[in-house]
């Protein structure tokens, strides 16, 4: 038996910088000191993990169990309302106030198996595993805004409410069954057995949205929309808590599916030179049919040092479920750097049919790898693996569809108006669809070395170069009201092409004397680029190179020294500024770094000392 228990209490980073506009209305008047407002960076966070791993022979064969136990509590904020923002409430933060979101996540896993043999040469595996994470919300330091300015029916207002509230939860669960066959068969075929397996599996997933308190997502308490509240700014009062305005009833969801797969293995070397495989699974998901997946494999040798490999395969993925049943209203920031409720849609509910949103598919892909190994000696190795993805049909999330963004679609507007006539009073809407077809080809270099010195120390080498380059073949809508451009747009199209870093290279070497070990570690990530926050201009923030250094000393067998640093030479992403587009108001409200895509974190440099001791129970 093995016992893991960790803690963890890790303080927030905050790399914002000073708010230098009075655009918002984030000061009483426009004579003011800069001041950061804003909190952008790593979540203040408590983390407590315990988790287990053990075996008992039982009969033939032996009984297993894994699992554990982890619950984290997070502190982070919203954007700032200003003194003189129409979601501020003079009274309580006169001097406006960042509303304070608190996260606790708690999840639970337990597995049980038991190996076995069947009958002779039938090794056999049966397991049941069931999973369970929980995050649960709240905020602080808010208010509802339509609680405190909604008429008293005497002439004046309320002037009351509360400025914390649980803002709801969400919960999935999963329980898996698996039997799985594998044995050798000698098959009297070519130079090897047969590998054979074969297995079967059932999986339930469960999804639930649980609301939050009725002031976290009310409009007054009456939650009427046809009562009207203003704010103190004359105009419509928003509604629910500021910061993460909660799960609202409409939002509230209990649903499970059921998933069947069957699959079987077969691999054998079929020559001295040449090895191959095929694989394949049957699938059935509830709602969703079924479908059937298979991979060939293989590998020929030319020599004892040169061999190349190959896979085609296909794919299938149907829609998470938590893709099918999220929903919710949330305050983001808008490309022009206002604040504005945003509503993702569920699949299938009155705003996504009011848009004309058909209800998910399946994503169907095509991959193909083809692989070059060399091996000349014990010491060094190096391989190349080529490869292309097609996927169609991709589960993904859509533009942010504006209200009164596209003066030429009528359309769009009609149908925000239809939804404020319903209570559902929002700026933007976006959901999930199957939107797009991708293209990703790329190559993985990768080499190795290992050194035996004469002083007796050890040193190893390794290289690597990743090169990656995805396209979107295709964008598509099945809706009558948004067209492929605007269910899609070409912000969208550039977040999927360049915002993850197409190169990446890294270069590491361990050496090793006695009780002496030093890594080092140079990982190099190419640029990206956005224009989510500049539309109809990509902004670029360019690769860099962060390396990380640990020398460790080992005291005794079970004792260890070790101090170093992540990114020892601090390295940070380029600043919002200065990339060639107009990127007010964003960098004059606190956000010194790129929000959309960056090609590495904006912490910097990390530096620690750590001892471990290691020690047995023995009875």
């Amino acid at each position: 038996a093995n016992l893991t228990v960790e803690y963890r209490d890790r303080s927030e980073t905050n790399r914002a910088g000073a708010a230098t506009t009075n655009l918002l209305g984030w000061y009483d008047s426009d004579d003011f000191d800069p001041a950061v407002k804003l909190r952008i960076g790593d979540a203040d966070s408590e983390n407590i993990a315990v988790w287990w791993n053990a075996m008992l022979p039982v009969g033939k064969g032996e009984l297993y169990t894994f699992g554990g136990y982890s619950n984290r509590e997070g502190d982070s904020s919203g954007f700032w309302r200003g003194p003189n923002d129409g979601r501020t409430i003079p009274d309580i933060y006169p001097d406006g106030f960042l509303p304070n979101i608190i996260t606790e996540v708690e999840d639970t896993s337990v597995g049980v198996g038991y190996r076995f043999e069947l009958i002779r040469n039938w090794p056999g595996d049966i397991s049941i595993v069931y999973g369970k994470s929980e995050f649960d919300f709240s905020e602080r330091n808010t208010a509802n805004v339509s609680y405190w300015f909604e008429p008293d029916g005497a002439g004046g207002i309320i002037g009351e409410s509360p400025t914390s509230a649980d803002t709801g939860n969400l919960i999935t669960d999963q329980v898996t069954i698996n039997l799985d066959f594998n044995r050798k068969i000698d098959w009297g075929v070519g130079a090897g057995p047969l590998n054979f397996a074969v297995g079967a599996e059932w999986r339930q997933d469960g999804y639930e949205i649980e609301p939050g308190d009725p002031v976290s997502y009310q409009y007054g308490r009456t939650n009427d929309p046809s009562v009207v509240i203003l704010n103190q700014t004359g105009g419509a009062a928003a509604a629910g808590t500021q910061g993460f305005p909660g799960f609202q009833p409409r939002n509230a969801i209990d649903q499970d599916r059921d998933v069947i797969g069957l699959y079987v293995d077969f691999e054998s070397q079929f020559t001295e030179k040449f090895s191959a495989g095929i694989a394949g699974r049957w699938e059935d998901y509830d709602g969703f049919g079924s479908t059937t997946t298979g991979k060939i494999s293989g590998r020929y040798d030319f020599t004892e040092t040169i061999g190349v490999r190959a896979t085609v395969s296909t794919g299938f993925r149907a829609p998470g479920i938590q893709q099918q049943f999220y929903s919710l209203i949330s305050t983001n920031l808008n490309a022009a750097g206002v604040l504005t409720d945003t509503i993702t849609a569920r699949n299938g509910d009155d705003v996504a049919n009011a848009f004309d949103i058909p209800l998910l598919e399946e994503e169907e892909s095509t991959s193909y790898s083809l692989g070059v190994v060399w091996q000349p000696s014990d010491m060094f190795s190096l391989t190349l693996d080529i490869y292309r993805i097609d996927v169609d049909d991709r589960i993904i999330f859509s533009s942010n569809i504006q209200n009164g963004g596209d003066p030429a679609n009528s359309e769009i507007d009609a149908v925000f108006a239809d939804l404020e006539a319903q209570g559902i009073v929002v700026g933007q809407a976006q959901f999930f669809t199957n939107a797009i077809d991708t293209e990703t080809e790329g190559f993985d270099l990768v080499a190795d070395w290992a050194f035996d010195l004469t002083n007796g120390a050890n040193l190893g080498l390794k290289a690597v170069a990743s090169l990656n380059d995805q396209e979107v073949s295709a964008r598509k809508s099945s809706s009558s009201v948004l067209t492929p451009e605007v269910l899609f747009d070409d912000s969208q199209v550039t977040l999927i092409e360049r915002g993850q870093p197409g190169e990446r290279f890294m270069l590491a070497g361990t050496y090793d004397q006695g009780p002496w070990t030093v890594d080092l570690r140079g990982n190099y990530f190419g640029s990206v680029a956005g224009e989510g926050f500049t539309p109809g201009c990509t902004a670029k923030w360019d690769g860099g190179t962060l390396v990380d250094l640990t020398v460790a000393y080992r005291i005794r067998d079970n004792i260890r020294l070790s101090a170093g640093a992540t990114n020892i030479l601090d390295e940070v992403p380029d600043k919002w500024v200065g990339q060639g587009c107009d990127v007010f108001p964003f960098p004059e409200l606190g956000f010194t770094y790129g929000w959309e895509t960056l090609p590495f974190g904006i912490n910097g440099g990390a530096y620690f000392a750590r001892l471990d001791y290691r020690f047995n129970w023995r009875k």
